[in-house]
């Protein structure tokens, strides 16, 4: 039987091994939240995941230590506590200097993306819209064209073949990166109705076009003239042409029609080609937009200046701007002046 002396020695030896144990546990626990909040991200930079990544993936994409991260070793042995190897997230991470390995690894276990902000403006048709999206996410550029491109899917949200192009408002958007080209187009038909907002329906009714007519008139505007301040003019013209039924005898649906964009002098050749686009040929609007309109051309035509002209001529300075006439008689003047403008310019098509 033990001693009143030795039963105190041994309590106060297991008082001292739990202490040491726990202090080994605390310093252990410590060592490994330390770690986590250690900085691993070498510097800013993006990670993208393509779609159907897996952990292998995840691993080439950081590169060796150093590259991205900046021990490989520490990061893999985290990932493995934290189940990453079990699924990974594709898309596009923002992985950013001082950030932990906790950090990183949580923000790749939930899939927390950061978002890509995606501009198009500029465009004439739905494969070159479809080159500018594909430049910028994931999907390519043939998969994004066939579905743009697709006459069901132009029907599926209310538009002809020819008036889809209009659906897609030019502007700065923010997606995830691997957005697929479905979302993408049920994303663009959103944007597209916050567009027509009940300010803009007004002013609809008040011009009388419908949506696609006023985008269909403002792409001719914006291939006019890329002169704001004088874009409501030129609608204005367009409009008193359609008011007394006069051919719009607009010249970019003529450069339309012909597939040639460059051309920067209308010849009689070109006004016999046979195409709904020719508004030589056929009066009121084409079938469609003939590029993709700015906010500000569309506004012009909602907010079209109300006037007597009836004709406009490119000013002979080639500034971009024009004059504008009430009369054939006085039009054809200012066409005579820019025509011998373009002469001495030699140019000639």
């Amino acid at each position: 039987m033990k001693t009143k002396d030795e039963m105190k020695l041994a309590t106060r030896i297991f008082r001292i091994s739990v202490a040491v144990c726990l202090a080994a546990v605390a310093a252990s626990t410590a060592a490994f939240y330390l770690s986590q909040r250690g900085s691993a991200v070498v510097h800013d930079t993006d990670l993208y995941l393509p779609t159907g990544a897996d952990y292998a993936t995840l691993l080439d994409s950081l590169g060796r230590s150093g590259e991205k991260i900046r021990q490989m070793p520490k990061f893999r042995n985290h990932a493995l506590l934290a189940g990453l190897h079990k699924g990974v997230h594709p898309g596009r991470y923002r992985l950013k200097e001082g950030m932990s390995y906790g950090e990183v690894i949580a923000m790749l276990r939930q899939g927390h993306q950061t978002p890509v902000r995606v501009t198009f403006n500029n465009i004439r048709t739905l494969p070159q819209l479809a080159g500018a999206v594909a430049r910028q996410l994931e999907p390519d550029s043939a998969s994004l064209a066939a579905l743009f491109t697709s006459d069901s899917a132009a029907a599926a949200y209310g538009f002809a073949p020819a008036e889809f192009l209009g659906m897609f408002v030019p502007n700065t958007y923010e997606f995830y990166w691997n957005t697929s080209p479905a979302g993408f187009l049920a994303r663009m038909k959103k944007e597209y109705d916050r567009f027509w907002d009940r300010e803009r329906r007004a002013l609809l009714d008040s011009v009388g076009l419908s949506r696609t007519e006023a985008v269909t008139l403002a792409s001719i505007v914006y291939e006019e003239t890329k002169m704001s301040d004088e874009m409501p003019t030129v609608a204005g013209v367009y409009m008193n042409r359609l008011r007394i039924g006069m051919p719009l005898q607009a010249d970019p649906t003529v450069k339309f029609a012909v597939g040639d964009f460059t051309l920067r002098r209308i010849l009689n050749r070109h006004l016999t080609v046979d195409s709904p686009y020719n508004t030589y040929k056929h009066t009121g609007l084409p079938p469609g937009p003939i590029c993709m309109p700015s906010i500000r051309a569309v506004d012009a035509v909602l907010n079209y200046r109300h006037h007597k002209y009836l004709y406009f001529c490119a000013k002979p300075d080639f500034s971009g701007y024009h004059v504008f006439s009430a009369t054939l008689a006085g039009h054809n003047r200012n066409a005579q002046a820019y025509a011998r403008a373009l002469n001495e310019a030699k140019i000639y098509r």
